[in-house]
């Protein structure tokens, strides 16, 4: 009697104990991902486009300034859905199919998505958007464990509708597992939210819900509502210069840049903004009035999200996790690959809805403000993402941390959140380990042991980033080029002719990965 006494006055103590909590209800998790959209093109980033719902979730939560993604479209989607670099899930390049594993181009059966293992700790799973890794119907969305699914199953197309821009090219906008013709009045922008909020609206009361939200904005073409533009309309008057400038000192005094960080110099092959024509003056200006406007409407869809979660009582039991995709894209629209009367309409004002135009290297260099190249590359301009992490009790608000964190890290973050465990065996098949590391000691303010180092590999270009060095090449010249990033985070300064050892182990180190990962030469890989 005694004994049994202790135990029930021992378990009564420990319920009582104020360091012992009991079980929390699982989160909600909002996985937000933009799309070309450049490191500094948001407000809390240093931007002059207005973004107040992103601004407050910085604000309230956490900024990560020096988070990577795998510098490409479907290569981060492919590693940010699966928390294994892009090779290992089988999406080394893009999503046209070669032979080879690791570039199948579209998500193999070793590794899982972030709704296959949420759902194994009960997690109802839902996306909206841009899909981009696997676009036969056998690898869509709801094959690969989202229980609905709304968007575009390709890499990118009007926001007006779904028609072709490539020849012997069909996009596809599905619901679910059906194809869906968009109605009179679809904006894409508008409707992945529509969509998303009725996903919320049909979760039941008693579930978890895991919402995957993957905008295409603002990916070419530029295309935006009258409206919004009319927000922007005069916004770039002054000119990219300046407003590099601008965007610089903003992101100083923000603490999402070192103070003594140097702003890389204007692209050589742009010229000086006062050498331009009035004419030329005025294009850039409308370009970058409606790639603002895509910007604006995807914050005010993501107040949208947050506005339900409010009414429905769930705002203060959701995690909402935000990036993009890649560095801010200096692709054009030209007459290769694309179908004439599309290069046609790339001539025209991009405010003009008909018109199907990009803002090329001169946008772009803006917006990755105050790094140097874009996407496609591995310097800090096409892997640096603009990251925000925002949980209440769960997130520290107000932090920018300087530790550098990856897309892998996203997969376990979230099994973290949920309770859950990253699978050795689905559907019986073996599945290749994460790469990743929580980021929850992160999110509380708590030390972290982070990784050894990261590794990047895109269409020949490389890179390897361990502590505070970063060691990266492009393709096809191939020469090392060895950065501090802790002294000069815009890569300015090459240390590799200082720094022989240091090269030489970080090449070891990423010889070893690239095999690992099954990264094979660019060169071959073309050859083949």
């Amino acid at each position: 009697m005694a004994i049994k006494l202790f135990i029930s006055f021992l378990a009564l103590s420990l319920l009582c104990s104020p360091t012992l909590q009991l079980p929390e209800k699982k989160p909600n998790i909002i996985l937000i991902l933009a799309d070309d959209m450049g490191y500094s093109d948001i407000g809390c980033y240093g931007s002059e486009i207005k973004t107040p719902n992103l601004d407050d979730l910085a604000k309230n939560g956490l900024r990560m300034p020096q988070f990577y993604n795998a510098s490409r479209c479907c290569p981060t989607r492919a590693s940010l859905l699966t928390g294994l670099f892009q090779h290992q899930a089988g999406v080394g390049d893009m999503v046209n199919t070669r032979p080879q594993p690791a570039y199948q181009g579209y998500l193999n059966q070793h590794c899982v998505t972030l709704a296959e293992a949420l759902k194994e700790s009960g997690y109802k799973t839902y996306m909206a958007g841009k899909w981009h890794v696997g676009t036969k119907p056998e690898h869509w969305p709801t094959k690969r464990g989202f229980d609905r699914y709304f968007g575009l199953i390709d890499g990118a197309g009007s926001y007006f509708d779904n028609s072709s821009y490539r020849p012997n090219q069909k996009l596809t906008i599905a619901l679910d597992d059906q194809e869906y013709t968009p109605e009179k009045g679809y904006y894409a922008t508008n409707a992945y939210t529509d969509h998303a909020l009725d996903f919320i609206e049909q979760n039941p009361k008693d579930k978890p819900f895991f919402l995957y939200l993957a905008f295409t904005a603002p990916h070419w073409p530029l295309h935006a509502l009258p409206e919004d533009i009319a927000n922007y309309k005069t916004a770039y008057r002054k000119g990219w210069d300046q407003l590099r400038e601008e965007r610089f000192e903003r992101m100083k005094t923000m603490g999402i840049l070192a103070k003594d960080t140097r702003l890389s110099p204007r692209d050589n092959k742009i010229p000086a903004w006062d050498s331009l024509t009035e004419e030329q003056k005025q294009s850039w200006e409308d370009k970058m009035a409606v790639y603002a406007a895509m910007i604006d409407r995807m914050d005010q869809n993501i107040g949208r999200i947050r506005q339900k979660l409010k009414a429905s009582g769930q705002d203060q039991n959701t995690v909402i996790l935000f990036l993009s995709d890649n560095g801010a894209s200096h692709e054009n629209i030209t007459t290769d690959g694309f179908l004439p009367q599309i290069y046609e309409s790339s001539k025209k004002p991009a405010s003009d809805p008909s018109s199907f135009t990009a803002y090329g290297m001169r946008g772009a260099n803006l917006s990755n403000t105050p790094f140097r190249l874009y996407k496609h590359w591995e310097f800090e301009g096409g892997t640096a993402t603009p990251f925000i992490a925002y949980g209440p009790s769960i997130v520290q608000p107000g932090k920018v941390d300087p530790r550098p964190g990856h897309i892998t890290d996203i997969m376990v973050t979230c099994l973290d959140l949920a309770g859950g465990t990253y699978p050795k065996v689905y559907k019986g098949n073996d599945i290749t380990p994460t790469e990743g590391i929580s980021l929850v000691p992160v999110f509380r303010g708590k030390s972290w042991k982070g990784h050894e180092a990261l590794f990047f590999e895109h269409e020949g270009n490389r890179a390897v980033r361990q502590g505070d060095w970063k060691l990266v090449s492009d393709y096809p010249s191939n020469q090392w080029q060895l950065y501090n990033l802790k002294t000069d985070r815009t890569e300015l300064q090459d240390m590799a002719g200082k720094e022989p050892k240091r090269v030489k182990e970080m090449e070891a180190l990423y010889t070893s990965w690239s095999k690992r990962a099954g990264v094979i030469p660019y060169g071959e890989l073309t050859k083949k």
